[in-house]
């Protein structure tokens, strides 16, 4: 209790904190600048630091917001910076669900639990899983659990004991779409500019170079993980941005989010993801299900049928890249070589898991699998899909009960959305439900639900699908 009222002390401790931490940073530069680089970031860093910290203390929910911009800029700092940067995503998390705990013990809030109770039980069969005797590697289960499990439980606490209300979720989605457009204009940047010395040393790779660089065209990866991530994450903004925008606002509003979705739109274009496409299309139909708006119904169902026809039928827009690549996922189909030789390495899989339900561990296959316990089937056998992934480190029990949590968590959030009264939240829980359902669909061809900062992004949605949200500030 003492730490906390020190803390909260001096966030407030003048109404002028911004321009004294600006001054003290000035002082800082220049006394680094005296020092060298490794000094100057350290020290520049400390005061926002211990800014967003004693924010953190003071609302429980900023985490969430924190561990946003931390979830999307972490991977991308890796290519500039020798050190394991992701772990700013367990940093920040941990003391979110500290903090968030501590503000739960003083208030004694009532909120729906079945939220960190389906992430728990999830979280539970992880740790039954160092139990495997399959498992070659404890330190790969280690680093393979954090975005499968404990992410999302994380996340769930602070849900759980912050009550996150409708302003922190209005400020969430402002800055997902803010961060979403700074990632397709570094896009941009890669695309037309080129890239920077240390982006080109991670595409020099041959694992990167393989997948990033077809026909002597860049597939764009931002400042994200890699192009997959990139696609989907922008086609999930992009969905959640045009539903906005359909919904009751005033017209500036529209405007914006209209800006947003055609950025975003770009992003997943110049990705040259292919998956990254069931995103919008799986949300969109599920969008027109759902609002039972004929006249929304009609529109959307034409745009949708004429953009299929002329991907499908046509060559409008052939001499594009993007748009040329696009259309391979709907000429081609299932008879692409990819598509094949996935088909193959699933029927691999079936044999290999044949004796062994619980699967082959946590982190036993994909990249942590290449990195612990080289030459191993898992660990050598391409894993495209995230609930193969799942599939081949759970097993077939662990994948059905991935799946039952995933089939509750959806049918909660239609229940959510059919549940809430006011017009201008059903619009955003419809986005947020919609959005949730492309992500789903696109990670049967990309890896897209446990990478970040879909990871991240993904739980927090579902805190406002799961639980009742208050409209005052807590």
């Amino acid at each position: 209790m003492r730490l906390y009222n020190l803390t909260y002390k001096a966030s407030i401790l003048s109404k002028h904190f911004w321009t004294q931490c600006l001054g003290v940073t000035g002082v800082v530069v220049c006394t680094a600048l005296l020092v060298n680089l490794t000094g100057l970031i350290v020290l520049i860093a400390l005061p926002g630091l211990l800014f967003l910290c004693a924010r953190c203390f003071r609302y429980p929910t900023f985490s969430l917001n924190l561990v946003l911009v931390a979830s999307v800029f972490a991977t991308g700092l890796g290519r500039y910076v020798a050190a394991p940067t992701g772990l700013i995503v367990d940093a920040i998390l941990v003391l979110g669900c500290a903090v968030s705990v501590h503000h739960y013990n003083r208030t004694r809030n009532s909120v729906w639990v079945w939220l960190p109770l389906l992430f728990g039980m999830w979280m539970l069969l992880t740790l039954f899983q160092l139990l495997n005797p399959q498992m070659p590697s404890t330190s790969a289960w280690f680093y393979a659990m954090r975005g499968v499990a404990l992410y999302p439980l994380l996340i769930a606490i602070i849900g759980f004991c912050a009550k996150p209300d409708r302003t922190v979720l209005r400020n969430f989605i402002w800055l997902w779409a803010g961060l979403s457009i700074i990632g397709t204009m570094w896009g941009l940047k890669q695309l037309v500019i080129g890239l920077d010395p240390f982006e080109q040393a991670w595409l020099a790779r041959p694992d990167n170079f393989s997948t990033h660089m077809l026909y002597g065209k860049l597939r764009v990866f931002s400042v994200y993980s890699d192009s997959g991530q990139f696609g989907a994450a922008q086609g999930h903004m992009a969905v959640v941005a045009v539903i906005l925008g359909l919904g009751p606002g005033t017209f500036r509003s529209k405007l914006i989010w209209a800006a947003v979705a055609v950025m975003c739109l770009i992003g997943l274009l110049i990705s040259g993801t292919r998956g990254a496409l069931a995103v919008p299309a799986v949300g969109g139909l599920l969008y027109l299900v759902l609002c039972r708006n004929w006249k929304w119904i009609v529109v959307g169902a034409t745009l949708m049928i004429c953009v299929f026809a002329a991907l499908k039928f046509t060559y409008v827009g052939h001499n594009v890249y993007e748009i040329r690549r696009m259309r391979t996922a709907l000429v081609e189909g299932t008879n692409t070589a990819s598509f094949q030789v996935r088909l193959e390495n699933q029927r691999r899989l079936a044999a290999y898991l044949d004796d062994k339900p619980f699967g082959g561990g946590v982190g036993s296959a994909g990249y942590w699998g290449r990195r612990f316990s080289p030459g191993t089937f898992l660990a050598d056998l391409a894993l495209d899909s995230w609930y193969t992934k799942i599939w081949a480190e759970y097993g077939i029990a662990g994948l059905s009960i991935y799946i039952a949590i995933l089939l509750i968590l959806f049918g909660s959030g239609i229940r959510a959305v059919h549940k809430e009264n006011d017009p201008m939240h059903k619009q955003v829980l419809l986005a947020l439900l919609c959005g949730f359902a492309g992500i789903l669909a696109a990670s049967y061809g990309n890896q897209v639900f446990g990478q970040m900062p879909t990871g991240v992004i993904v739980p927090v949605c579902l805190i406002y699908l799961m639980k009742p949200t208050k409209k005052e500030r807590t």
